[in-house]
């Protein structure tokens, strides 16, 4: 009998260790801050299906200082800038039907001087599984980001919020009342705008007809031009009030030039040169969203006779432009993708299907243009920190039958022009920059030199 109590006893205690396990257990397991997730806006679901190291997805927003860069202190800014931005602090999960974001929490990645070429692949499994990298040189400092995080507004949401940090370590007295505050200016919106605003729609707006494409030696393999031309606003806006033009307009219209004089030498052909240019919906939509939000227009000049002036080409870019560039046709081109994701076929689909049926839509879109012209518009920054930013420069990467791309934005009273490319001959480069200086605008030019040897 005494036995069976002492078993009975030590029975009880063991259960009575048990339940006190299990309850500890579940009030860690209540207290432990969930992993936040996130879905990808309807454009970013196509970037991870088709990016790899030869077309990376990848763009570069960059800002020259006045001062040397101290790496140190950039590392430090990186570290107390990322966990206030919850659209940079993400690593790509794929799921059975969707790809999806989940909070990252590694360290940041680490800051490195710039010893390659720009725009390039970004392992995430060698980058702490973050989708952007900083780098630095000399003045300048570096952001490059994979396009499924956000779009040029929202990278250069965060690269000034990482400059102003970087700053105030460099210069303490900048800290001022506000210390290290995010600028009120600063955005943290995560909506997705595409979803909020789109109307159901079954009408396809955008181009998939075949474009001319440029072709030609290309440089080594690995190697990336950069070309940037400087121009001051006043004189531009000169030019473009004597042709009737906005700047984007004329940019867009001389770039067009360069392609028809250079490649096409003046000549008809059976295909358009056309100009794909992204708009920012944020102002036709009244969104402050850090995601994704912008639509493909293409500016489209066809050359079916012998010779054509600048100003007809003009025309044909400003008039394509014109009639594509108003809300209703915007809301038209984004509601059609975003329509198409919510067939209930296309979510049920299977992941490795949707990849398939997006790599055939993404192949006849890309080859519907010659290339690619972004204009990310005047940046500004907050006046305490102006004495020590000297200009911000932007560049895109190579994408299919891409082979040449042009960014555009301003800083202060200077535009600046880059080129992207990864053709061995710059003859679109030096047309395009000799017909700005024909028109009277002077063009201060620099390059990474991959064209000299």
């Amino acid at each position: 009998m005494k036995k069976k109590s002492t078993d009975t006893f030590n029975t009880g205690k063991r259960e009575e260790r048990k339940e006190e396990k299990k309850a500890k257990s579940v009030k860690a397991a209540s207290t432990a801050r969930e992993i936040r997730w996130d879905k990808l806006d309807n454009t970013a679901h196509l970037f991870p299906v088709i990016a790899g190291e030869s077309m990376s997805n990848v763009y570069r927003i960059s800002v020259t200082l006045t001062e040397r860069i101290q790496p140190e202190l950039l590392q430090q800014a990186l570290d107390i800038v990322l966990p206030k931005f919850d659209g940079f602090n993400l690593r790509l999960r794929q799921g059975v039907f969707w790809y999806y974001f989940e909070e990252n929490g590694k360290p940041a990645p680490k800051v490195k001087e710039e010893t390659t070429f720009p725009c390039r692949y970004i392992h995430h499994n060698r980058n702490n599984s973050y989708m952007f990298r900083v780098t630095y040189y000399k003045y300048r400092i570096n952001l490059e980001v994979f396009h499924v995080l956000t779009d040029g507004m929202g990278g250069i949401n965060f690269l000034k919020e990482l400059t102003y940090q970087y700053l105030r370590l460099v210069h303490p007295e900048l800290k001022g009342e506000k210390g290290d505050a995010l600028a009120s200016s600063t955005s943290l919106n995560r909506e997705d705008s595409f979803l909020k605003n789109y109307r159901r729609s079954s009408e396809k707006g955008y181009q998939t007809k075949k474009a001319y494409l440029v072709k030609g030696e290309r440089l080594s393999p690995g190697e990336f031009g950069i070309m940037h031309g400087y121009m001051q606003i006043p004189g531009l806006k000169e030019v473009c009030h004597r042709y009737g033009v906005s700047i984007n307009e004329y940019l867009v219209a001389v770039f067009t030039w360069s392609v028809y004089r250079e490649c096409m030498h003046g000549m008809p052909c059976d295909k358009p040169v056309r100009v794909a240019v992204p708009v920012n919906l944020r102002p036709y939509f009244n969104s402050i969203t850090t995601k994704n939000f912008f639509v493909m227009v293409s500016a489209e000049f066809h050359p079916v006779k012998e010779e054509y002036t600048f100003e007809e080409v003009l025309d044909s870019v400003k008039n394509s432009l014109k009639n594509q560039i108003h809300k209703e046709n915007l809301e038209k081109l984004f509601s059609y993708n975003v329509s198409n994701e919510k067939i209930w076929i296309a979510r049920a689909a299977p992941l490795f299907i949707k990849n398939i049926a997006m790599r055939l839509v993404y192949t006849k879109s890309a080859l519907a243009n010659t290339s690619t012209i972004t204009n990310i518009g005047n940046i500004t920054v907050e006046e305490e920190y102006k004495p020590y930013v000297e200009m911000f420069h932007s560049c895109l990467a190579m994408s299919k039958g891409q082979h040449i791309k042009g960014n555009i934005c301003s800083y202060g009273s200077t535009l600046v022009f880059s080129f992207s490319y990864d053709l061995a001959d710059p003859s679109i480069q030096r047309g395009f920059f000799r017909k700005i200086a024909e028109d009277g605008v002077h063009v201060e030019i620099e390059s990474n030199g991959v064209n000299y040897e």
